[in-house]
């Protein structure tokens, strides 16, 4: 059902800190000229945990309506609260969104009995599920058991991997058979090898063409295009992650001239450092100039 290449959106902010809605329409656009395939609003990239309620519904209803049926939409809806996820996830359902984006309730650490009632509860709303492994901010793995017993809903469609093990799209693969999608720009490619379908990249909201390219090589079985895609690409997106994401692509994106680089705290700029080291890798790739 999700496959291919979607885009972790970022939230473009005004230099007062609201939410520019205008300049997010633009980066639909964008994003849509270049042919990716979906788009992923209000998730880390989108910095969820800092909008309220009333903006994370709101960016989600405007990149729905912005898309306007030209690419998926998969809706981060997920929360530290069942009951939170319900609510987020319902509004996705109403302002027509195509899935949800639903990440592993982070700090108060749940069991995986928790988790399976947690996301059941969720994918009994009927929109499509796509659980997100993020060990590294969540604190707590969806178990490949926990995976394999959540495959069993109708509605629990596809993982996002983002944990940085290649061996898990075998082990889930071998256990369920589930969708897997990416979560590591880097292990795109080593993930798609071994099954996975695509992937939900940061990268792509400064160089949606390139990573789209990558991807589609890959799922047309053109393995020696994919490798040099890759190569050429690599140092993007190990560079994305100098700092806490989003930090790196928002500030690749306002020297490309895309957004305002605005960061809402405790998020903030780069250091000098990391930052000069981000731009000479954008040179390189030709996504900025000087």
């Amino acid at each position: 059902m999700f496959e291919g290449t979607y885009t972790a959106l970022v939230t473009p902010f005004t230099s007062a800190g609201a939410v520019d809605y205008r300049k997010l329409q633009e980066l639909v656009e964008l994003q849509l000229a270049a042919g990716i395939d979906g788009l992923v609003p209000v998730g880390t990239t989108g910095e969820s945990p800092t909008l309220d309620y009333d903006e994370h519904k709101k960016v989600i209803e405007v990149v729905v309506k912005a898309a306007r049926g030209r690419a998926k939409v998969i809706a981060g809806t997920g929360g530290n609260a069942t009951s939170e996820a319900i609510e987020l996830t319902r509004h996705a359902m109403d302002v027509g969104a195509d899935g949800t984006l639903q990440v592993t309730p982070y700090y108060n650490k749940p069991s995986q009995t928790g988790l399976i009632r947690h996301f059941s509860a969720v994918a009994d709303l009927g929109l499509p599920v796509v659980l997100y492994n993020v060990p590294g901010r969540s604190c707590r793995e969806i178990e490949v058991a926990t995976v394999a017993e959540l495959a069993r809903h109708p509605k629990v469609v596809a993982v996002k991997e983002a944990g940085g093990s290649v061996e898990r799209v075998s082990r889930i693969r071998a256990a369920c058979g589930m969708t897997v999608l990416c979560g590591d720009d880097s292990l795109t490619l080593p993930m798609m090898v071994c099954g996975a379908e695509g992937v939900i990249s940061v990268a792509s909201n400064i160089a949606p063409g390139p990573v789209a390219e990558m991807v589609r090589a890959a799922r047309n079985n053109e393995w020696l295009k994919a490798r040099v895609m890759h190569d050429r690409l690599f140092s993007l997106f190990t560079d994305l992650f100098l700092d806490t994401n989003p930090i790196p692509v928002k500030a690749a994106m306002a020297m490309a001239g895309l957004i305002e680089e605005v960061y809402r705290l405790p998020l903030c700029e780069m250091a000098p450092g990391p930052r000069a080291k981000l731009r000479s890798t954008l040179a390189a790739l030709g996504l900025v100039t000087g």
